[in-house]
């Protein structure tokens, strides 16, 4: 098409714009009216999703509750003693928290916290949240567990005695992680693809009822963080949904941006950092300023 470059072009600086950050990198953009308007490095490649999970326990959150089957109000304790670990929210609390299911969706959606994702994964079933992802269309999509069972997974692959020390021995640069710590088969793993057809299912009210979609989109607005995905599109009039999710030397983001003049794309980009320290600024950033580039490639001559 006029004014861009082709796709194997843009495709060559998305990679180079990779390894320039030290990561390897996964990416699926595509306009939300015509998904075969896309650009796509490995975009069917499956990957461990980190916190990106809770974006199809959302989905199948919201379809139980058009069903009859979950009361979003319904109440729960969560007591210090069941906790998952996570840094932000009920996870660092110190004392018994009660909150609405639904309540409970917002906080995993918006500071991904673990602790209440597992509460609201506990009540939906993991089993339902597969079955979810294969009614939608995706097939490389498997949530084992979420972050409860990962971190479980994850002290035994590495034989430490805590969490903790696992996380430690993944996060060490002079040692190389133990086999199968970012193998997905064993993990919460999607691919950039299904996400992107994930996040289309949504934003079109198919996903689950119309009321139900705008609840997710709504929640999706609320994510604080903006050094990932948001940070391509640094703009007042550019609105920004997202789910970010982290795991060792993963980082990643999905999400959907929205342009003033109603144009809108999905925005799905998974890495993996050369190296496991924890703040990899740069690794951050590649994410938004890979998402801006096929943005722009599909934008044309409109630019953002």
């Amino acid at each position: 098409m006029s004014g861009r470059t082709s796709a194997s072009a843009v495709e060559r600086v998305i990679r180079e714009m990779f390894a320039d950050a030290g990561v390897r990198g996964w990416l699926h953009v595509a306009e939300m009216r015509n998904p075969s308007a896309q650009v796509v490095v490995d975009p069917d490649e499956p990957v461990p999703m980190g916190s990106v999970y809770k974006v199809p326990l959302m989905v199948a959150f919201c379809r139980l509750v058009d069903e009859g089957l979950l009361d979003p109000q319904r109440r729960l304790s969560l007591e210090p003693a069941n906790r998952v670990p996570g840094p932000t929210g009920i996870s660092v609390l110190t004392d018994t928290v009660t909150a609405s299911l639904r309540d409970l969706v917002v906080l995993m959606m918006s500071i991904s916290d673990n602790s209440a994702a597992d509460a609201v994964l506990r009540s939906v079933g993991p089993a339902v949240v597969d079955e979810v992802c294969r009614d939608l269309g995706l097939p490389d999509t498997s949530i084992h567990g979420g972050a409860a069972a990962t971190f479980a997974q994850l002290v035994t692959e590495t034989g430490a005695e805590s969490l903790a020390a696992a996380m430690a021995r993944i996060s060490d640069n002079d040692a190389a992680a133990p086999a199968g710590v970012y193998d997905p088969v064993s993990k919460a793993s999607t691919t950039p693809a299904d996400m992107g057809r994930l996040l289309r299912e949504i934003w079109s009210d198919r996903a689950a009822s119309p009321e139900r979609c705008a609840f997710m989109r709504d929640v999706m607005r609320h994510q604080p963080w903006q050094h990932r995905l948001g940070a391509g599109f640094p703009h007042d009039d550019v609105r920004v949904f997202g789910k970010t999710g982290s795991f060792g030397s993963m980082r990643h983001e999905a999400g959907v941006v929205e342009f003033p003049d109603g144009s809108t794309y999905t925005a799905v980009v998974f890495t993996q950092a050369a190296r496991a320290d924890r703040r990899l600024p740069r690794a951050d950033a590649v994410i938004g300023a890979a998402a801006r580039t096929a943005v722009e490639e599909l934008r044309g001559s409109e630019g953002i």
